[in-house]
């Protein structure tokens, strides 16, 4: 009769294959089971995220909303994969999964640190909410109205009708100004009269035609005050409150200095240009009698 030695290389072969279709077999119904819970989670992650941002959405702005609920919908998500993978491999116990975890978040931060740094910067931003959308603001030389904040970056459409994109943690780093924070804002503007005109008269008039220009708030009062002595003028700065909307307060400040160049005109007080002193030296003079040759520099050539 043929038989196989123990030792037999083969025979070894056979068993370990054997083996591994048995662990196979025995693998399959946990990665099917697996499977399935990935599926109904990343299926209630999404209504998750759908409930959340209903539920923010009422109490907090658009962007908050979808960032959280996004948020929200990855963490619920990131629970389902760690309990399939317990399933799925039932000898690893769940402090070695969140140990290994770990290393990978590690490593991951450091290929996507730009990524997570932006994600971040975005959360914060959200939760300290210096400014939302619809609110002008100024931020790395960039000026417009706010569209939105995403997971990555804030966008903003410049008042030329162009998007600007930028990431979060450059936003989050640099100054900010925000022109809405309130509903309005102060606007000023120079005027300069003749030396032989009297200043009080001039800021007077200035203050009292600014009151009767349409947009121009009467609390805080518009006001007038001498500003500085210029070489040529006295320097009068014209200040107001108008709505806090670039393009109203443009418009206000355009009808504010033709109403006040109105109501100087009429009251008869100059507003003269620069003034220019000639000194007639030695070099003038005889350039003017043809005296002498004149060097370039204003030299008379001996």
């Amino acid at each position: 009769m043929w038989w196989r030695s123990p030792d037999d290389p083969t025979s070894e072969i056979e068993e370990s294959a054997s083996s591994l279709w048995e662990s196979t077999l025995d693998f399959l119904p946990r990665i099917g089971v697996a499977a399935v819970i990935v599926v109904l989670g990343w299926a209630a992650s999404r209504g998750i995220r759908a409930l959340l941002r209903r539920t923010l959405g009422r109490r907090n702005t658009p962007s908050f909303a979808t960032v959280m609920s996004k948020v929200g919908g990855w963490l619920f998500l990131g629970v389902v994969v760690l309990i399939a993978l317990a399933i799925t491999f039932p000898s690893v116990r769940p402090v070695d999964l969140l140990a290994g975890l770990g290393f990978f978040s590690i490593a991951i931060g450091f290929a996507f640190q730009d990524i997570f740094e932006n994600t971040l910067s975005g959360i914060l931003l959200l939760f300290r909410q210096p400014f939302r959308s619809g609110d002008q603001i100024e931020v790395m030389d960039q000026s417009g109205t706010v569209e939105g904040i995403t997971i990555r970056e804030t966008r903003i459409i410049r008042y030329d009708g162009e998007l600007v994109v930028i990431p979060n943690r450059d936003v989050y780093k640099n100054e900010i100004v925000v022109h809405t924070y309130t509903d309005h804002h102060r606007q000023q503007f120079t005027v300069g009269i003749a030396y032989e005109n009297d200043a009080a008269d001039a800021t007077r008039v200035i203050a009292d035609a600014l009151g009767t220009v349409d947009g121009i708030r009467a609390e805080p009062r518009p006001i007038a005050l001498v500003e500085s002595l210029n070489v040529s003028t006295v320097d009068i700065v014209a200040m107001f409150w108008t709505d806090a909307r670039r393009a109203t307060s443009l418009q206000v400040k355009d009808a504010a200095i033709k109403t006040v160049k109105r109501e100087l005109d009429a009251a008869d007080i100059e507003m003269p240009a620069d003034i220019i002193a000639l000194q007639a030296t030695p070099s003038f003079k005889a350039a003017l009698q043809n005296e002498a040759e004149v060097t370039p520099a204003g030299s008379v050539k001996r």
